[in-house]
């Protein structure tokens, strides 16, 4: 009898835990469902989707890192002081600054030449280079080559 009732409240602490997540994913998509930027619909870029918090109180959604590089750009007055961004595999928000990023690959990106990708875990963004390229890189390193991108797109 004690392991029935054991089994069925793990069934139930899963079954919270997933619709929890679930919940909270659609909720950011559900507050800011189009891009800020450039109107593109974050439910459909959720695996690339980003979340900017400022000290404000302020939340911009948008649907890349391109998008978050065009809002700091015109908005250069606000402190951020969270970037989130969906995991590329599961699509749940991560820390952008823990993320293990990849950058290249031959998947396209999302508003930009070079695609760049979060993933939760350093072997997730190493199972994803080695079936489709790229170089695992820092928080710091892709922020430069998207501010780079975005430099080039606005010079042509």
């Amino acid at each position: 009898m004690k392991q029935k009732i054991f089994i069925v409240l793990s069934i139930a602490v899963m079954l919270l835990s997933i619709f929890s997540t679930t919940a909270l994913a659609e909720t950011d998509i559900d507050q800011h469902r189009d891009c800020k930027q450039c109107g593109m619909d974050r439910k459909a870029f959720g695996y690339s989707r980003m979340l900017v918090e400022f000290r404000d109180g302020r939340q911009v959604g948008t649907c890349s890192l391109h998008c978050v590089i065009t809002e700091l750009n015109s908005n250069k007055s606000g402190q951020v002081i969270s970037f989130k961004v969906a995991d590329r595999d599961s699509r749940e928000l991560i820390d952008a600054e823990k993320a293990s990023w990849v950058i290249g690959g031959k998947k396209r990106g999302v508003m930009t030449t070079r695609a760049k990708w979060a993933f939760r875990s350093k072997a997730a963004a190493q199972s994803f280079v080695t079936a489709n390229g790229g170089i695992i890189s820092s928080w710091e390193q892709v922020l430069a080559a998207a501010k780079e991108d975005a430099t080039s797109i606005m010079h042509k």
